[in-house]
């Protein structure tokens, strides 16, 4: 849970970099391809990650142009920009209209009452746990992962080791 909007939006630029990081190494191809009946193809997983931004966010009365989550980007290129905007849009509307002190407030988020500093560890958390989904999509479509708390196997190289197994 955050306390202070400072920790939320250092931390969050650095998950928003990481998110872009992945979604640049996705290719308009990969984008429909089933890799398993069970689940998500690339565009699903990029698209919910998208979309979740501003439909969490206006849990809390924060408003800014949600994007259509029934409106299926057909390029890459679609998905990083509406990401850009929506990301960009969450930290404009937190630093205009809320306060340390706002953290502590509540809201009626999917049935429960979260605190605010609640509903946006949430968010980070919630983008992580699809984004690594999408890694392993990305994985059993050939596309290159990048690392992002760490190198991926393909960048060991560039510390002049093997590839960890």
């Amino acid at each position: 849970m955050y306390h202070k909007i400072s920790d939320f939006i250092n931390d969050w630029t650095y998950e928003s970099e990481a998110t872009l990081k992945l979604f640049n190494n996705l290719t308009d191809e990969s984008l429909t391809k089933k890799v398993n009946e069970n689940v998500r193809t690339a565009e699903r997983l990029a698209w919910h990650i998208t979309t979740s931004i501003s439909e969490m966010a206006q849990r809390t009365g924060l408003s800014f142009q949600a994007v259509n989550e029934n409106s299926l980007p057909v390029t890459v290129k679609e998905i990083v920009d509406a990401y850009k905007t929506s990301s960009k849009n969450l930290l404009n509307e937190i630093k205009l209209k809320w306060t340390d002190e706002t953290l502590q407030q509540e809201d009626e988020m999917y049935g429960e009452k979260w605190k605010r500093g609640k509903t946006l560890s949430v968010i980070i958390n919630h983008q992580i746990h699809h984004r690594a989904q999408l890694t392993v999509v990305m994985r059993l479509l050939g596309l290159k992962v990048p690392g992002i708390y760490g190198p991926a196997k393909e960048e060991w190289t560039n510390f002049g080791m093997a590839a960890q197994e």
